[in-house]
């Protein structure tokens, strides 16, 4: 599965789009669309670092991937397209491997009822140590709920 238009317009909206490096929440140095590194290179962003608009689009397209393919290895039951496109906004947030070792996970993979879900969705909240991304997650919910 892949994210498609509306997924790709809810992460843009959440992350924001800013084309010259800066730093996140969590003190990192971050570009584009949440961007912490060049897919071509590897390379880390730092100080200094600029990027178009287009640039930012192909990265985007590039690194992407990699989150749809670790939510489409970790989960094993039939996701909606909107079930998809939250669950790729909330790995690529807090990465690949936090992503497909959560409770979380688990609990989608043996059908536990919504208000589970919603709860270890909610776990992700916090940012360089602070609660500030539990409105995200309630937009993940409420995308991850809509048909």
């Amino acid at each position: 599965m892949n994210i498609n238009k509306q997924g790709k317009d809810f992460i843009y909206k959440e992350e924001g789009v800013l084309l010259n490096a800066y730093k996140c929440s969590a003190d990192v140095w971050t570009i584009g669309v949440g961007f912490t590194f060049f897919p071509n290179t590897g390379r880390k962003v730092k100080e200094g670092d600029k990027i178009t608009q287009v640039e930012c689009d192909l990265i985007f397209k590039e690194i992407i991937k990699l989150y749809e393919e670790a939510v489409n290895r970790s989960i094993k039951v039939v996701l909606t397209q909107n079930q998809f496109n939250a669950l790729v906004s909330l790995c690529f947030n807090i990465g690949c491997a936090a992503f497909a070792s959560s409770t979380l996970v688990k609990k989608i993979n043996t059908k536990s009822p919504l208000p589970e879900i919603e709860k270890w969705l909610c776990v992700w909240k916090n940012a360089g140590g602070k609660p500030i991304l539990l409105a995200r997650r309630k937009r993940e919910y409420a995308l991850y709920i809509t048909n």
